[in-house]
């Protein structure tokens, strides 16, 4: 067999991993946005217990690794069978996907609710000042004023998490799922052949985080038009300067 044929085999055969591994990177990425806005919300309330709650949360997930996180959630639930059963959610702790989904989520989450917080702290206290002494409403102020610059400075951030959970979904095959990884571990076994085959699932993944990239400079592009004029600006004043 020549190298050309195998290496296209190697890679539509680690294509077809390619579903899991975006559908628990897409699962992930919202689920834990969703957990991480209610964190950082907990950490600003003022109220110190949910306060020392999401700064535990977040100290837990940060602290430990995924893979031990994923571990404990697809096999350490198992001794806890009956309680689970009894509350009907045995059902999904026992397929390994959600269990992979939830680890992720988790980890993901409290890494997102640092970045979050500090997106709100870097909003300039005076121009939130500023909107309510125009008369603006508590909700408006948070939808014209403190989320657009939130988003702006939290997004560069947000985008390399999207991207290492992009590459953490590949722990996922540790516990029996066939991703991008998985399968990719499968076929060198069998082939004998894992240079060949793991360049494949590299390059597998490095296209879907040049993706990412793409897509999120473009927002950032999109989101920051005044620093988009500032060159044209320095060039005219430097023009009317001659």
């Amino acid at each position: 067999m020549t190298e050309q044929p195998f290496i296209i085999e190697a890679f539509m055969r680690l294509i077809s991993g390619l579903p899991i591994t975006l559908s628990l990177t897409a699962g992930s990425v919202t689920l834990g946005l969703v957990l991480s806005l209610c964190l950082a919300a907990m950490h600003r309330s003022g109220i110190l217990v949910l306060k020392w709650t999401a700064s535990l949360y977040v100290l837990l997930f940060r602290g430990t690794p995924l893979l031990l996180q994923l571990f404990l959630i697809y096999y350490g639930l198992g001794q806890f069978r009956p309680f689970l059963q009894e509350y009907g959610l045995w059902t999904f702790f026992r397929e390994a996907y959600w269990c992979g989904m939830a680890a992720l989520t988790l980890n993901l989450a409290a890494y997102l609710s640092e970045i979050v917080r500090g997106g709100l702290i870097a909003v300039p206290r005076g121009q939130v000042e500023a909107a309510y002494a125009c008369g603006m409403s508590r909700f408006q102020v948070l939808r014209r004023i403190i989320m657009p610059i939130a988003i702006r400075q939290t997004l560069p951030a947000y985008g390399n998490e999207i991207i290492l959970m992009v590459k953490g979904t590949s722990l996922v095959s540790t516990i029996t799922l066939m991703d991008v990884t998985g399968l990719a571990a499968k076929m060198a076994s069998e082939t004998y052949r894992p240079i060949e085959v793991f360049i494949c699932a590299g390059a597998i993944y490095l296209s879907i985080n040049l993706l990412i990239t793409r897509v999120v400079q473009t927002i950032d592009w999109r989101l920051t038009p005044h620093l988009r004029a500032a060159p044209d600006t320095e060039l005219a004043s430097e023009a009317r300067g001659h």
